[in-house]
C-alpha cells in the first residue's frame, strides 16, 4: 500500500464535484421526499457509498466544519446522513481529529433501550447535524429536535449539496447555523 500526499482542498472539492455531476445527478421528472416536484435529482448515495468518493466527502466536510469550535460528534437522520458521518469520522481519524458519529432514527426504538439517537452520550456535547442533500430542511429539523431531547447542543447543520429551496432559512429560523459544501451552481444546475 502506498500513502498518497494530501491534495489541496480545492482539488479535492473539484474531484468531488466531478463525481457528483457524473454519477449522482439525474435529469427527468422526480418527486422529492418533501413531495415537491423537480426536473433533476441528486442521489448522493450513488457516490457517498463509493470507496473513491467517500474520502473526498469526508475531507470536504471536515474543511467545511473545521472552524466550528469544540464539535465532538457529527450525524443526522438515517439514512442520508450515515455515510457522510462515517466519511467524516474516518477522514478525521486519519488527520488526527476526534469526531465521533451518531445516528438519529426516525422514531425511538420500541424495544431494547428505546433510543432514537444512537452512538456516544451526547448530553452537554456540541454536535453538528449532517445531511447529504437538503430541500426543505425537514430531516435536519427532526434530528435537531431528537438531539435536543438528549441534551446535545446543536451548533450547526452541514450539508454536502444544498438545493437552494428554503432549507437554510428554515434551519436558521431554529437558531442553528447552516453550512453547505456544494451549491447548484457548482453542479451546473442553477
Amino acid at each position: 500500500m502506498t500513502l498518497r500526499e494530501p491534495q489541496p482542498i480545492d482539488a479535492v472539492r473539484a474531484q468531488l464535484i466531478d463525481f457528483i455531476t457524473a454519477d449522482a445527478v439525474f435529469h427527468g421528472d422526480f418527486t422529492l421526499t418533501s413531495g415537491k416536484k423537480a426536473t433533476y435529482y441528486v442521489d448522493l448515495r450513488k457516490v457517498s457509498l463509493d470507496h473513491r468518493v467517500a474520502p473526498l466527502i469526508g475531507q470536504v466536510m471536515i474543511d467545511l466544519i473545521k472552524d466550528v469550535p469544540d464539535v465532538v460528534a457529527v450525524g443526522g437522520m438515517t439514512m442520508g446522513a450515515d455515510p457522510i458521518a462515517s466519511a467524516i469520522l474516518h477522514q478525521g481519524a486519519a488527520q488526527g481529529l476526534a469526531y465521533d458519529a451518531f445516528v438519529v432514527r426516525k422514531e425511538p426504538k420500541d424495544h431494547g433501550r428505546g433510543k432514537q439517537v444512537e452512538g456516544p452520550d451526547l448530553a452537554g456535547k456540541r454536535v453538528i447535524v449532517l445531511e447529504d442533500t437538503s430541500t426543505t430542511g425537514g430531516s435536519p429539523i427532526k434530528a435537531i429536535e431528537a438531539l435536543r431531547k438528549v441534551g446535545a447542543e446543536v451548533v450547526g447543520v452541514a450539508v454536502v449539496v444544498d438545493r437552494a429551496t428554503g432549507a437554510r432559512e428554515i434551519i436558521e429560523a431554529e437558531g442553528v447555523p447552516y453550512l453547505y459544501a456544494i451549491g447548484l451552481e457548482d453542479l451546473g444546475l442553477a
